[in-house]
């Protein structure tokens, strides 16, 4: 039996900033549930008897530092949006599989991206259920680029022009969910439409071609629920990528973006949907690019799934086979 699973501590990572402040009030309520409920769980699940800790993070990297600490212990749950998260799964991608926690996830960030693809609920209080409820952690795909992992999205172009520029809206602004990342998208597609040449391989076929945005995705979602690859599974060992190839013009390129809301951007001509394990990228010239809302500058990029590295604790997911 591994450490992850005889360990005795449980590491709550929080954000206290996360939606302008309101992640310190969700992070003292599910500490105190966490603690008041481990010693009581009912037997069977993963987490009972297990000590709780928790750590508050100040800075960008907390949380990456705090995972990485935890080498042993049963696990490590984040809370708040996916840029805690983002940094708290490559603190635990850098540890030995044999040493890893595994991961749970209470969402109290602006996007939640990740927490909407394992399936759990965006409420504090579900979200704390679903851990004390959980028999077993069940095993998740990683993405890497250059050696940086993320847990959800990779995206060159528009939509990573988009997903960063969302980030500054929401810190500016103080706004959440998706309609920030509209008003952004509505900004960049009208302002900043361009095309960039790439060449490269996907597994070991040769491509080349120009995209406007160009997404490569672990789970379905990113901007706050938008379905941008929307059959993609978070345990089938493979990405799902999204490319908007030119020719589009301004307002034709707005109504496909906002048709990606509920995923009916797919039938669009503009729109190709690919599927690969790996990806070697250069472009012309250096496009915006965001890993995981994050923000991620090279010559040229590497990218890797990691099959079910990851163990998560979160519900099962219907009809979550390898395809």
């Amino acid at each position: 039996m591994s450490a992850s699973v005889t360990g005795e501590k449980v590491l709550l990572i929080a954000n206290p900033s996360a939606q302008s402040g309101k992640g310190a009030i969700a992070a003292n309520f599910a500490a105190d549930v966490l603690e008041r409920s481990l010693a009581e769980s009912a037997v069977g699940s993963y987490l009972a008897g297990a000590q709780l800790e928790v750590q508050f993070t100040k800075s960008a990297g907390d949380a990456y530092h705090f995972a990485f600490a935890a080498g042993g212990y049963r696990a490590v749950v984040a809370l708040g949006g996916d840029g805690v998260i983002h940094d708290a799964v490559n603190g635990l991608m850098h540890l030995e599989a044999f040493d890893r926690p595994a991961f749970g996830v209470i969402p109290s960030g602006t996007g939640n991206d990740y927490a909407r693809a394992l399936g759990v609920p965006l409420g504090t209080a579900e979200a704390v259920q679903v851990l004390l409820q959980a028999r077993a952690p069940r095993a998740v795909d990683v993405g890497s680029c250059n050696g940086v992992y993320f847990a959800e999205t990779l995206s060159f172009g528009l939509d990573a022009a988009i997903a960063l520029d969302t980030m500054e809206r929401r810190a500016r602004t103080g706004q959440t969910g998706a309609k920030v990342f509209v008003a952004s998208g509505i900004d960049q597609v009208l302002n900043h439409l361009r095309a960039y040449k790439y060449t490269g391989t996907f597994d070991d076929q040769s491509v080349q071609g120009q995209s406007i945005t160009f997404a490569v995705q672990v789970g379905p979602y990113y901007g706050g629920g938008f379905r941008i690859c929307p059959d993609a599974q978070i345990d089938d060992g493979y990405f799902d990528i999204c490319i908007a190839h030119p020719p589009v013009g301004p307002t034709r390129a707005l109504y496909i973006f906002l048709r990606a809301k509920n995923a009916h951007h797919t039938k669009f001509r503009q729109i190709e949907l690919r599927r690969a394990k790996s990806l070697s990228l250069h472009f012309d010239e250096q496009p915006c690019v965001q890993i995981d809302g994050e923000p991620l500058v090279a010559d040229s990029y590497e990218v890797r799934i990691h099959p079910h590295e990851l163990q998560v604790l979160a519900p099962p997911m219907r009809g979550s086979t390898s395809r």
